[in-house]
């Protein structure tokens, strides 16, 4: 079991790191506004008519669920209403282009995180951690890297810190980002989402958690459970 402040460096410089990685996404959004490679533009607004009302209803399940976002992740809230996220697309650990809808079935806590993002890189142990004792048939963490440019950066950072357990998702062209943003989810980085088996958003947070917490655990047993 995972201390609660392990991986993580003082407040004052989680608030400093957050805040500089929110001026960084925004300038990356800003720079990308147009989206490319293997993402489309945002689009939020053509999803499927039927994927979207499946997951309307699901809002008070999105509220148990969230309530049970206590202590380390207190911070995570419940979507209002839920969203279908099936068309957010990323490539996958082969390097082929994917989506959530590929993850049907498994409930997915979709991380995204940059190694210029201090808070970002402050959690990742926690959430390989978390992959670790809770990954299944029925669990992931996605966490997708969103460095533009090639693979040797974040690659080398997650030798470096000994991540083993993670898939390696990547987004080098900031669609992803910008389509999260679009969609209301993000404000900077790291955001994190979690998202049932049909695709439906259930909560959401910014900022960084301690995800290899009890809390965090309880969480996903919550997100889980009939």
């Amino acid at each position: 079991m995972a201390d609660g402040n392990k991986f993580f460096p003082a407040p004052r410089l989680i608030l400093a790191a957050l805040v500089a990685g929110v001026l960084a996404g925004a300038v990356a959004v800003y720079v990308s506004e147009s989206g490319s490679g293997n993402n489309a533009p945002p689009q939020s607004a053509s999803a499927d008519g039927k994927d979207e009302v499946a997951c309307k209803v699901k809002a008070e399940r999105a509220k148990q669920v969230a309530a049970k976002a206590v202590g380390q992740v207190a911070a995570l809230q419940p979507a209002d209403p839920p969203q279908s996220l099936k068309s957010l697309a990323f490539n996958g650990p082969d390097g082929k282009p994917m989506t959530i809808a590929d993850h049907a079935g498994k409930t997915v806590l979709l991380n995204l995180w940059a190694t210029w993002c201090a808070p970002c890189r402050a959690e990742m142990p926690a959430l390989d951690a978390l992959q670790k004792e809770k990954g299944s048939n029925a669990f992931e963490v996605v966490a997708v890297n969103v460095d533009t440019g090639d693979d040797a950066k974040p690659r080398k950072f997650l030798k470096e810190i000994g991540v083993e357990t993670l898939g390696y998702y990547r987004d080098p062209t900031i669609a992803l980002f910008n389509e999260v943003k679009t969609r209301g989810l993000a404000l900077g980085l790291p955001v994190t989402m979690l998202i049932d088996g049909e695709g439906c958003l259930i909560a959401h947070m910014n900022g960084p958690a301690e995800w290899s917490s009890p809390d965090a655990k309880r969480l996903v047993e919550a997100a889980l459970a009939p």
